[in-house]
């Protein structure tokens, strides 16, 4: 059913926009699987999605709404940038270092937003808002300061060496490895709510906290290890296009996939596989959108727009099947 949702939001948003349907989804498929360059545009754009996607999951199966996704990557970049400067790593200890400073990062930041929730009952959703905030100055004051490159000519950090970033599969292409890391955080997140007892206590605080005291379950600690699972995995998409992408990091590192990994979750039913399905999807859709823009006077925005109008309708859906569907009340 999502799938037929956000393809009708596809045809109603190329129509609004004065886009002829067909022809426009023809020229967003082209974009996306055409060539090997848009089945590489595809997966790269998809990677961040999937790790913020699935941070939001597990923070939300708990019960705290995490909005900062997009803080808490910046933080794992600026980790991982922050590495980088102060230990010339190389190789594959320096790509595992990385990434491993870019969760941890991600992690304390959303640790923080979890603890004040449990022990000063500032709602979760407010502190994650204004610490995107603060991880913005941040990285605007490091890119301009201790960070910034040799030369002091640009707002950036120093690029990192080849030998020290995620490994390529095609030099033509911004194609990474990072697609097996978000791969193996999917299987993994997905063995975790279902087989692991830690999974089981933060979908039961999430679902019937009351179940969950009576069965005398920690639940702030539950909150607080969700919330720093969850930034870890958002901090990690991060560290991956910092360490698989752009090699450095600067004033555009904020390219929003906080913001949009939240629908993403929602239409991938806030489950680990639905998560990765929805991520696929969206990516195809930026980056056809790319080759859309080339023969048309629409752009990325139409994105957005199919993203809202795919939410609305999916959340249209399930509450009339919670209904009863045409029977219902």
């Amino acid at each position: 059913m999502t799938a037929a949702i956000v393809l009708a939001s596809v045809l109603v948003a190329l129509w609004v926009f004065g886009v002829d349907p067909v022809s426009g989804v023809s020229l967003i498929a082209k974009g996306a699987f055409g060539d090997k360059f848009g089945v590489a545009r595809t997966l790269v754009r998809a990677v961040p999605l999937v790790l913020v996607g699935l941070g939001v999951v597990v923070a939300w199966r708990a019960g705290v709404f995490n909005i900062g996704g997009e803080g808490q990557y910046v933080v794992g970049g600026l980790a991982a940038a922050w590495l980088a400067a102060a230990l010339p790593l190389v190789g594959p200890l320096a790509m595992v270092s990385f990434l491993a400073a870019a969760a941890l990062g991600g992690a304390c930041l959303a640790w923080l937003a979890g603890w004040l929730e449990v022990h000063r009952r500032v709602p979760a959703v407010i502190t994650t808002i204004l610490l995107n905030f603060v991880s913005l100055q941040a990285l605007d004051w490091a890119v301009r300061g201790p960070l910034q490159e040799p030369t002091r000519q640009r707002p950036l950090s120093a690029r990192l060496p080849s030998e020290s970033m995620l490994p390529r599969f095609d030099p033509q292409t911004d194609l990474h490895a990072g697609v097996f890391v978000a791969v193996a955080a999917v299987a993994a997140i997905w063995a975790f709510f279902r087989y692991s007892h830690a999974g089981f206590l933060v979908r039961l605080v999430g679902e019937n906290p009351r179940v969950a005291r009576a069965n005398r379950t920690d639940t702030g600690r539950t909150k607080k290890l969700a919330m720093a699972l969850s930034g870890a995995l958002c901090g990690l998409a991060g560290g991956v296009t910092y360490a698989g992408v752009s090699g450095q990091i600067g004033d555009g590192f904020a390219e929003g996939w906080g913001f949009l990994a939240i629908p993403v979750a929602l239409l991938g039913g806030l489950e680990a596989w639905g998560v990765l399905a929805a991520s696929l999807l969206f990516g195809a859709l930026l980056a056809g959108s790319e080759n859309l823009s080339r023969f048309s006077a629409v752009g990325p925005t139409v994105v957005y727009v199919i993203q809202g109008l795919s939410v609305l309708g999916v959340l249209a859906a399930f509450r009339w099947r919670r209904a009863g569907g045409a029977g219902g009340p």
